[in-house]
């Protein structure tokens, strides 16, 4: 289900098309995008500098800015480019592992990356208005909300929460009733990426302005994985 980053696109074509970009738009590390840096990428190259960035981040080559000019310049106003849905995980530092920093990038979280009606109204607002042009549901490995569907762990609020995710362990298949528990890593994988491919299904599903947006080209509507052990990210398919 999953396709490495380095089949959608080699690091070093991303790394050189992001720097021409910036180039470009006049954009340096220091600053966040203006209105017609954000208008100047395609979807394509939102996800390809992103991916790029993730690169970097597995590779302990971050980026070094200037935040205190990022927090001055991004006051005034804020041209993000993508928007992303990610679990409630504190181990998934969204900013940090695409290597983007204050002003690039709309954040929603919820443990399980699951997507509801807030959510979505979050991801119209950041493309139809504000001009983001990618929307990315991100799960990551060993998802404590994934193995808490797998168990039908009940909880207050958690329980309706964790319901949402039944269906993406109910949907994998290959797998013997005793090999379906939260302590088979395999299992707990594959239904972390199926979740991921349901909710991404869900955001064309339940958002005719997303769909819409998608299908005339405005926008590109993608799921992806972060593996906590290597700090890389990879899509699904």
């Amino acid at each position: 289900m999953r396709s490495n980053i380095m089949k959608y696109q080699s690091l070093l074509f991303a790394s050189v098309l992001l720097g021409l970009t910036q180039v470009c738009l006049g954009q340096d590390a220091d600053l966040p995008l203006s209105q017609a840096g954000q208008q100047a990428f395609t979807p394509d190259q939102v996800l390809e500098a992103l991916l790029a960035g993730n690169e970097r981040f597995a590779a302990g080559e971050a980026t070094q800015r200037d935040i205190t000019a990022r927090i001055a310049a991004s006051a005034q106003g804020q041209y993000p480019k993508a928007v992303i849905l990610s679990c409630l995980d504190s181990r998934v530092p969204v900013e940090k592992v695409f290597d983007v920093s204050i002003g690039d990038i709309f954040v929603g979280r919820v443990a399980g990356n699951i997507v509801n009606e807030d959510q979505l109204g979050s991801m119209e607002f950041a493309t139809k208005l504000a001009g983001a042009k990618l929307v990315m549901v991100l799960g990551h490995s060993q998802c404590g909300a994934v193995k808490g569907a797998i168990d039908g762990a009940e909880l207050g609020n958690l329980t309706a929460l964790l319901a949402k995710i039944r269906p993406a362990v109910d949907g994998v298949e290959g797998f013997s009733p005793d090999q379906r528990t939260s302590s088979n890593d395999d299992f707990v994988e594959q239904v972390i990426d199926q979740n991921v491919h349901d909710m991404v299904a869900q955001v064309r599903e339940q958002s005719s302005v997303l769909a819409n947006l998608e299908q005339s080209g405005q926008i590109k509507i993608v799921g992806a994985s972060y593996d906590l052990n290597t700090g890389k990210v990879e899509l699904i398919d």
